[in-house]
């Protein structure tokens, strides 16, 4: 959790509309449909929208989501490109090579 969030996420306002989301959407994540642990701003809170009612309590900007979808979309950018990839039947993929040099 971040430092300049920490009030909000412990606020009495958001624990309520928190819970209140997750008995609406049936404890269930709203990507896959494996129990969801986490509500996630669709509008990712910055220390200049966190006293925005309409993007942090606002259930138009809340996701219920499991772990492995919350994380995917938080470390989605983190991610590095894979190397190699394998067909259905195992054969290597060759990655694509970029062109360095330009036609004229």
């Amino acid at each position: 959790m971040k430092e300049w969030a920490e009030w909000f996420y412990k606020s009495k306002e958001w624990t309520q509309t928190r819970d209140a989301y997750m008995v609406a959407q049936h404890y269930l994540c709203e990507r896959c449909g494996e129990p969801a642990k986490i509500v996630h701003h669709k509008i990712w809170l910055t220390p200049k929208n966190i006293h925005e009612q309409n993007i942090t309590l606002c259930w138009d900007n809340l996701e219920a989501l499991c772990q492995d979808c919350h994380n995917k979309e938080h470390h989605a950018k983190n991610v590095r490109a894979k190397r190699y990839a394998f067909t259905a039947d195992g054969e290597l993929i060759p990655p694509i090579q970029k062109n360095i040099f330009r036609s004229r």
